[in-house]
């Protein structure tokens, strides 16, 4: 497990901040290993607790989403509601700020474009009429059809925090070298002039680069591949509730399994910001495809 996890004993969101001399934690996660806080938990207040019915989420949408700087909200079915369910998830936001300058000081300058999740649904519920694509049970890299990141790094934070204990399953797969290495053989050509289509008509909110074409059909290799779901590298992972754990979501293979309520913020980040940019993927797909591919 410890190829997979670093479990750290951190019970604060808020406590005295790592200098960059402790590497392990630095270079563990950038390497694409999962930060597993099982201490940490985030606390709800009685009046917290008794928004955790899936009736307030949007039937339209599949969690309510929150950009902390803007305050925009959406998802949330009860508009009497709006107002106590932005409290509740800019509280978290504001508790993962304290937990970035506590545990990863080297990103708390770099990290933008803060989006914060609350999600009430079960993970079952997900696959109920989902396409393979949007089923998050099964293993997958981060990447998103319509938001080219341009191989900026996907930061996400997630806490259980399920009222009656239930844990959170995952599986965790392979280091993303051998991942690329297994998969990019397999990926269709990049066309340029389509990408430049799909920005010009707004299927794509800006042009869409070599990187996140190759990203985007490595996610979507992953999932199709019913023998890489069962016979690739992974382990099964148990997130109790009460638990915090912390990924490069485009860079850790993963797969929600089962489970319900859970709070998740996701940052973004400058493959420059990194303390060991080689990790990134974008430099390990340029390292392979001997390539520039933003």
């Amino acid at each position: 497990m410890n190829n997979y996890l670093i479990e750290l004993g951190l019970n604060q969101w808020s406590s005295p901040p790592k200098t960059d001399s402790d590497i392990s934690v630095l270079s563990g996660l950038e390497q694409g290993k999962v930060l597993f806080l099982p201490q940490l938990k985030f606390e709800l207040s009685p009046n917290e607790l008794a928004l955790l019915t899936p009736s307030i989420v949007d039937p339209k949408r599949k969690n309510i989403s929150l950009k902390p700087l803007t305050g925009d909200i959406n998802g949330v079915a009860e508009s009497s509601k709006t107002e106590e369910v932005k409290q509740l998830i800019e509280r978290f936001y504001q508790s993962t700020q304290d937990l970035i300058r506590s545990l990863l000081p080297h990103y708390q300058n770099t990290l933008h474009s803060p989006t914060a999740s609350l999600r009430l649904h079960p993970v079952s519920q997900w696959t109920k009429n989902a396409s393979w694509r949007k089923d998050d049970t099964r293993l997958h890299v981060d990447a998103f059809p319509s938001r080219p990141n341009h191989g900026e790094r996907i930061l996400r934070i997630f806490t259980n925090i399920n009222p009656v204990g239930e844990s959170r399953q995952w599986r965790v797969g392979e280091p993303f070298p051998s991942l690329a290495k297994r998969f990019l053989p397999t990926l269709a050509p990049y066309s340029p002039f389509k990408a430049k289509v799909m920005s010009m008509v707004g299927i794509t909110k800006r042009y869409r680069s070599h990187y996140d074409h190759l990203m985007l059909q490595m996610h979507d290799r992953m999932k199709e591949s019913a023998d890489y779901q069962t016979t690739g590298e992974q382990v099964s992972v148990a997130f109790p509730s009460g638990s915090t754990w912390i990924c490069f979501s485009d860079q850790t293979p993963h797969a929600a399994m089962s489970g319900q309520y859970m709070l998740e913020q996701t940052y973004l980040l400058p493959v420059n910001a990194m303390a060991n940019p080689q990790h990134s993927p974008l430099n390990v797909l340029q390292q392979l495809t001997q390539k520039t591919l933003i």
